[in-house]
């Protein structure tokens, strides 16, 4: 029995977890940087802004696809793209291994993982709001939750 299935590039499972879509995002992630390495390696010859221009047209599209979606992941998933992120940045930029992460984000202007889906979804919420279809309006508005008694 089949227990995911991938449609418009995103892995859906029964329980949406994510589980998959990560795990297919990461192998995805790994194998671009590789294949780019002469150009975002060490001993390319471009300067930094053309590596981080390569970085942000080229694999952060591929590692955002369907970000408002698949953000709701546990944080144990998001983290495993925002560690890969990192890794991507450091061996792009040639920074030593005592620059935090932290830091090396914030001096190429790169946001991290967690902040680009609050921020993506965000935007994402916005547009639901002006939306000109009503059905599409009525997503914007959180569903309300009816509780259920507990049982004696």
């Amino acid at each position: 029995m089949q227990t995911d299935v991938k449609y418009l590039g995103l892995y859906l499972d029964q329980c949406l977890t994510w589980h998959t879509h990560i795990k297919a995002k990461c192998q995805h992630l790994n194998l671009k940087p590789r294949s780019m390495y002469w150009l975002l390696g060490h001993r390319s010859k471009l300067s930094l802004e053309n590596k981080l221009l390569l970085y942000k047209c080229v694999l952060k599209p591929v590692g955002t696809y369907g970000i408002q979606l698949w953000g709701c992941a546990k944080p144990s998933h998001t983290q495993i793209i925002q560690r890969l992120q990192s890794k991507i940045l450091r061996s792009t930029t040639n920074a030593q291994w005592y620059v935090s992460n932290c830091t090396l984000h914030d001096d190429l202007h790169n946001p991290l993982v967690a902040t680009e889906i609050n921020r993506l979804s965000l935007l994402y919420h916005k547009r639901l709001v002006g939306h000109h279809n009503a059905l599409i309006t009525v997503m914007a508005t959180p569903p309300t939750i009816i509780q259920r008694w507990k049982r004696q």
